[in-house]
């Protein structure tokens, strides 16, 4: 038996270093055989399900006769963010000079078709270009995963099988159709698809054949793709009478308890509050009901939504993406930044944070909801309680400091 010795380490033997490399290749090949077994019955029973579904076995055998297990989907379904997003990282990365100046561009040069869709549905091209934007970066990248792999793969696993087992169904219904071959169904390792990241079940209800040539082509044709845009906007309620929003001034003795999506308030009565554009005359109708927000806590920018807002929001269930989406398509409509910059020096929040703070809510006796790690409106209603208690700002944004004053008044 031989051994090695490296500098600052105790001796070790070769043979056991063998042996535990062998037996760790064991594990990891006997881990993944059982997988690959797993998933080859999991086909095995979609199949039948698809047919009767009313797919054709054509499309049937061409997808399910070829799938393959994507490990790497497996892993990225089950990532979780070791931090909270703060709104300055989110915020910041998605609109930036470059994607501004770039919109800008797109738009003038495809401002015909921009404006071909608008009279016929009445959407902004502004905001169309926005959600172009931010979805693929103008049609940079649609994502090089194999659609069908990849919901046939999460359709396999039992977290979300039910879901995952329809949205594969709904890429068939596609396919069957002659929308795409699929070869060329490319996407996120999630099954987003296209110019505007559609999944197939949004993909069939909302789809159009813009340019005539009998196919939903969302991948090939920027023309499909932006009046798909345009008809799913319409359909979830768009008003073509109002803007997104707007950012306001707030006055220095604003009840920050009054600011959230859930409290709609005439506009003319923030007006009476002491709440004020920015710059130039209001963009709102006086008697359209509105929200305040302040993602960034009372140090950051403030935000007057209205329902226009909320139908971003069906697209994408984060404030922070429909903020993102309201001001990146007034910046390609030329307005100018925000005056009131989102604070970068916040520190990252980690879920584990999170989690304390929701326990020590819980000691104080203010209820947080769930503790899960997860700043959901509930936790950040218990935040603006604390506050209140201890008197603070109440705009339940929660920071460093005021982790550190919960947790010390929890013990």
């Amino acid at each position: 038996m031989s051994f090695l010795r490296l500098p600052g380490t105790a001796f070790f033997s070769v043979t056991a270093l063998h042996i535990t490399v062998l037996t760790i290749g064991i594990t990891v090949f006997s881990y993944s055989a059982a997988a690959n077994q797993q998933f080859n019955k999991c086909v095995a029973e979609l199949k039948p399900q698809a047919l009767q579904q009313g797919i054709s076995e054509r499309t049937v055998n061409s997808i399910l006769g070829q799938a393959r297990h994507l490990a790497r989907v497996i892993e990225l379904d089950r990532r979780q963010p070791e931090f909270t997003q703060t709104f300055a990282g989110y915020f910041n990365t998605r609109v930036t000079g470059e994607r501004v100046r770039n919109g800008r561009r797109l738009f003038a040069k495809h401002r015909d078709l921009f404006g071909k869709i608008e009279r016929k549905t009445g959407i902004p091209p502004k905001y169309l270009a926005s959600f172009w934007g931010l979805e693929t970066n103008y049609g940079g990248y649609f994502g090089d995963w194999s659609v069908p792999n990849a919901l046939t793969t999460l359709a396999c696993d039992p977290r979300r099988s039910t879901y995952f087992t329809q949205e594969l169904f709904n890429a068939m219904r596609i396919i069957d159709a002659g929308d795409i071959t699929p070869e060329r169904m490319k996407g996120s390792w999630a099954g987003a698809m296209g110019h505007m990241q559609f999944m197939p079940s949004t993909f069939l209800n909302y789809a159009i054949d813009a340019d005539g040539d009998g196919r939903r082509d969302l991948w090939g044709s920027l023309e499909d793709a932006m009046a798909s845009a345009a008809n799913f906007l319409l359909k979830m309620g768009w008003n073509p009478d109002l803007e997104w929003g707007q950012e306001v001034k707030l006055p220095p003795d604003f009840d920050y308890t009054l600011a959230g999506s859930q409290h709609k308030r005439p506009l003319s009565d923030w007006i009476a509050r002491g709440v004020m554009p920015v710059s130039g005359p209001g963009l709102l109708p006086t008697d359209q009901k509105v929200s305040l927000l302040v993602p960034a806590g009372h140090q950051g920018p403030a935000f007057l939504v209205t329902h226009n807002f909320h139908v971003i929001m069906r697209w994408n269930r984060s404030e922070y993406y429909a903020l993102s989406v309201g001001h990146l398509a007034d910046r390609i409509a030329g307005e100018p930044g925000l005056s009131q910059q989102p604070p970068k020096d916040e520190i990252k929040i980690t879920r584990e944070q999170v989690k304390q703070l929701q326990h020590d809510l819980h000691t104080l006796g203010i209820d947080a909801g769930g503790v899960d790690g997860v700043m959901g409106p509930q936790t950040r209603k218990a935040i603006s309680l604390f506050q209140q208690r201890t008197q603070r700002v109440a705009d339940g944004h929660l920071d460093a400091d005021l982790l550190n004053a919960v947790h010390a008044a929890a013990q």
